[in-house]
């Protein structure tokens, strides 16, 4: 089986119908396992076997289907080939590229041409795909060939705004002047002749209006219908009746006939206007993305034969050394090699203070190198940084769709062809029973309910609302893997917390050491330490760090063995020593009665008391102090308040977790659980019917965060946490987690504010066109800006300000 995952762009999809009709199509498809086809950034996301199906089979199922897939070009140079052979093996290579359609390279011009789906491959990966072959790829032109898909829509709309404006306000103009109270307005009389009326309005319909009548077509040879439909049908009767009319007038004399060729026009000029506006509304959703790109650098200094040269970024490989002068951006991320300096990771972490970084330690691509020279070595380039990972997630959280949208999709599935109905049943009884045999006063209602009953604003309630939230999410250092996770956050009652590297700073110190005399006090630290030395525990490191600023060495260590959730066994110059819990010792035999007093005084203290013992005897206790982070005490505050259970989760001892628990005003603590357990203890939560948040930093966190409702990572924590969790909170502040819940509730809270206005504006629509009560061109404008307010409404989302600043804090 050869699952791929591919993104690409679609165009000409232009309400909720049509989004349902892609994605009802592709999944038709042998091998799809899931799809999600997103309005607002109009794009679909496809998982699928190509050995069943291949990626090209369904792009063209989206066209099949009456849509655009969008393709872009790139043109490269290309380096290193010598025959025939080698210009083959480049094209095969690219071609089998998900995502690419066709790529073409020529020997003798030493250059390759690659059309590629929008959004499912980028340049940067061909340029890899081809430099593992031996060869290289260089873009002819360095600015972006790529074609702004939003921008042209922008563009091309304001071109059909501005023509069919010109053409439609002469009728406009005519149609103002027959009302009573607009009588005495001046109009030049040729506006009123019904050949002159035509000449305006044909262009309007048959030339601007083109693409809903294509629409409409394509629609209705799939079987379904959607908003082109509505649009064709309402101005497409106003405009031949009008005809109709001219032609009976003609016949009987009539200078100047009542038509409706304005009403025609002005609808497709106010849709297109509408269009207009909204294409630059969704434009501001994808702003978040749009920032973080800014955040990358262009090129980067490679150290090449001791001198720097400047290269792109995508050329950087791993491996590279590169330099990184004062006030530069990292290009990559990596390790310092040579030099130390001040790191700004405010960008990532949140953490304002810049970051002292010396040779060994790791840097973030994008982050500001402040005042030292630095050489790093590149470790992750491309798509692996730190960076290019928060992008993807911003990007598949804003594609994804969450559950409230698959129920609205399926509205808007029936909701045109019911609308087609009513229409019908009214335009019978306005002519049969209200004004029998008035074509024109039944046509007026008729045309009405099918031009304001569009389901635009239903489609983009929600997929607008998601790319907004998550965005400003991501701004505020909050990334929601998904729109389902920004949706289910809301629901959330009860958070766990971790103790270590979540509550606490994850920093442990040694704060006392006792030694019982069977072993010297110094002897007896060193060899302590030198079996820790073999664990990765923040507490195994503390004590490791203690002795190292002591001056002295660590001993040679074998046979190591850690003890999850209870301590560790190694043997010290061939004597075997045991550090670890009470329960530890208990099952080794080992008495230590003598050592309660003090370990229950140093737990009291809210510190973590580690008992020794060397080869089966107790030779004293090690004690740990991790201190509570600075904004633990007012997050869990802010927690309570937005009416949440908090409770503690820790593998640490009692008294403790008490003493750690009482700090910040946790009731609620879980102690001594095993790292298996920690997931036991959240079903049981779920069990007893709560809506669980888990929020861990550490490796032994990744079961309970995967098992939880909703798994919160600390970015500062492992790479399995991060993978494991729905959200990353990139910041180690726990605040995050507030702002993750109360983001979320605004989110759906603006969700459920735009479908109830949307929902709503078609309810109270359809009976008062329906009654008459509602001209068709007012219907037409209604019809356009229901979906801009929709967006714009989403928009606000984008000037959410959640955390507080440190002086609100400290009050």
């Amino acid at each position: 089986m050869a699952k791929v995952e591919i993104t690409f762009s679609i165009g000409g999809m232009t309400c909720a119908a049509c989004s349902a009709r892609v994605e009802k199509g592709i999944r038709r498809l042998d091998g799809v396992q899931e799809v999600n086809v997103n309005l607002a950034t109009e794009r679909a996301n496809v998982t699928l076997d190509t050995v069943e199906t291949s990626v090209k089979q369904v792009t063209d199922k989206v066209e099949k289907l009456g849509y655009e897939v969008r393709v872009l070009k790139a043109d490269f140079h290309v380096t290193g080939m010598t025959c025939a052979a080698c210009s083959s093996r480049i094209e095969k290579k690219l071609n089998r590229l998900h995502g690419v359609q066709q790529a073409t390279v020529n020997l003798a011009l030493e250059t390759a041409t690659v059309k590629y789906l929008d959004g499912a491959v980028t340049t940067s990966e061909m340029k890899k795909a081809v430099d593992k072959l031996g060869f290289g790829l260089e873009e002819k032109n360095e600015e972006t060939t790529q074609i702004d898909a939003k921008q042209k829509e922008m563009e091309t709309q304001l071109g059909k705004f501005l023509f069919a404006a010109i053409l439609t306000l002469p009728l406009f103009w005519s149609m103002v002047t027959h009302f009573e109270f607009t009588s005495f307005i001046w109009m030049p009389e040729m506006f009123m002749n019904p050949w002159v009326q035509l000449a305006l309005a044909t262009p309007v319909q048959f030339v601007v209006g083109a693409q809903f009548y294509v629409g409409a077509f394509k629609a209705l040879r799939n079987k379904s219908a959607n908003m082109d439909v509505l649009v064709a049908l309402g101005t497409s009767a106003a405009y031949f009746y009008s005809i109709y009319l001219g032609i009976e007038a003609m016949e009987q004399g009539i200078v100047m006939p009542d038509l409706y060729f304005e009403t025609s026009a002005v609808i497709i000029t106010l849709i297109v206007l509408g269009k207009l506006f909204e294409a630059r509304a969704k434009g501001k959703t994808s702003q978040a993305i749009q920032k973080l790109l800014g955040l990358q650098v262009k090129t980067a200094t490679i150290i090449r034969n001791g001198e720097p040269i400047t290269i792109a970024l995508s050329d950087v490989k791993v491996g590279d050394h590169l330099l990184v002068r004062p006030g530069e951006k990292i290009p990559v991320d990596g390790n310092i090699i040579e030099g130390h300096s001040a790191v700004d990771e405010s960008m990532i972490t949140g953490e304002s203070i810049p970051i002292d970084k010396q040779i060994g330690d790791e840097v973030i691509g994008s982050t500001m190198n402040k005042n030292g020279s630095l050489t790093m070595e590149a470790t992750k380039v491309g798509k692996d940084t730190a960076l290019s990972q928060i992008i993807k997630i911003v990007e598949n959280a804003q594609g994804s769709k969450a559950n409230i949208q698959r129920m609205t999709d399926k509205v808007s599935g029936i909701f045109v062809p019911v609308v087609v109905v009513i229409a019908v049943v009214s335009f019978f009884v306005w002519y049969f029973l209200i004004t029998p045999g008035n074509l024109g006063a039944a046509l007026i209602p008729t045309i009405s309910i099918l031009v304001i009953a569009c389901p635009c604003a239903l489609g983009l309630a929600t997929p607008t609302s998601i790319m907004a939230g998550s965005g400003r999410a991501a701004e505020l250092g909050l990334l929601f893997k998904g729109g389902e996770h920004l949706e289910n956050t809301q629901s959330i009652q009860t958070v766990v917390l971790d103790k270590t590297g979540t509550v606490t700073k994850g920093e442990p110190m040694l704060t006392d050491f006792h030694s019982e005399g069977i072993i010297e006090k110094g002897d007896l630290l060193q060899m302590v330490a030198s079996a820790e030395s073999k664990s990765e525990h923040p507490l195994a490191q503390a004590i490791v760090q203690y002795v190292n600023g002591l001056k002295l060495e660590l001993l040679e260590t074998s046979h190591f063995e850690a003890i999850p959730g209870h301590g560790i066994r190694a043997l010290v110059n061939g004597f075997t020593v045991i550090v670890g819990t009470r329960k530890l010792l208990e099952d080794e035999n080992i008495v230590f009665e003598k050592a309660n007093k003090t370990m229950l005084e140093l737990e009291n203290e809210g510190k973590t008391a580690m008992l020794i013992a060397v080869d089966g005897q107790y030779a004293g206790l090690v004690a740990v102090a991790d201190t509570v982070k600075d904004t633990s005490k007012q997050a869990i505050t802010r927690l309570k308040e937005l009416g949440l259970e908090v409770i503690m989760l820790t593998g640490d001892n009692s008294r403790t977790a008490e003493a750690i628990a009482k700090q910040v005003g946790i009731e609620n603590v879980v102690a001594q659980v095993l790292p298996h357990e920690k997931s036991a203890v959240i079903e049981r939560l779920q069990k007893e019917g709560k809506k669980v948040a888990m929020v861990g930093d550490g490796l032994n966190d990744a079961p309970a965060l995967a098992v939880a409702d909703i798994g919160m990572a600390i970015g500062t924590g492992t790479d399995v946490a991060i993978e494991a969790a729905d959200i990353t909170l990139m910041r180690g502040d726990l605040n995050s987690v507030a702002d993750a819940i109360i983001m979320s509730r605004k989110t759906m809270v603006n969700i459920k504010q735009n479908l109830f206005f949307a929902f709503v504006y078609n309810s109270l629509g359809i009976p008062i066109a329906a009654a008459g009560l509602l001209a068709p061109w007012v219907a037409g404008a209604a019809m356009a800006f229901s979906s801009v307010s929709v967006v714009l409404n989403a928009l606000r989302l984008q000037k959410t300000k959640l955390v507080q600043n440190e002086m609100e804090r400290s009050r």
